[in-house]
């Protein structure tokens, strides 16, 4: 099992192995969520996550069109995951929450429209828009 936490601890995840969906998204909202220039999440099937603590939650609505649901710790703020109305099977879940440095880097490159120019991602799928995760395990 993987864990994956907020800065306090009060707010936790446990995880199957790593994703293998794992997707940097570069749009302004994940830019200002996460406040660096782009945000990476870890995408889960919503059966195989444990999560422990009481979250508060934000909506908003995405570059995508549908609503997204951040839940971050009101301890110490840190948005540990959040659920997407288009993905309602998937949760995704911050790697920098999961702070593992061998984590598996992302596939996909998302929503490079606003990506900063000195971002480079290698091995990864580039979209200047959004791309809908595929169902992975």
């Amino acid at each position: 099992m993987i864990d994956a936490r907020c800065s306090c601890g009060s707010l936790a995840l446990s995880l199957p192995e790593p994703s293998r969906l794992v997707v940097a998204c570069h749009c302004l909202d994940c830019q200002r969520r996460t406040g660096a220039p782009f945000g990476v999440g870890a995408f889960y099937p919503v059966e195989t996550v444990t999560i422990t603590g009481t979250p508060k939650p934000y909506v908003r609505t995405a570059a995508s069109g549908g609503k997204v649901r951040s839940y971050f710790c009101p301890e110490c703020g840190s948005t540990v995951y959040w659920q997407a109305e288009n993905l309602p099977a998937m949760i995704g879940v911050a790697v920098g929450a999961i702070a593992n440095p061998d984590f598996p880097p992302p596939i996909r490159s998302v929503f490079e429209q606003s990506k900063h120019g000195w971002v480079e991602m290698s091995g990864a799928e580039h979209f200047q828009q959004g791309s809908a995760p595929k169902r992975s395990r």
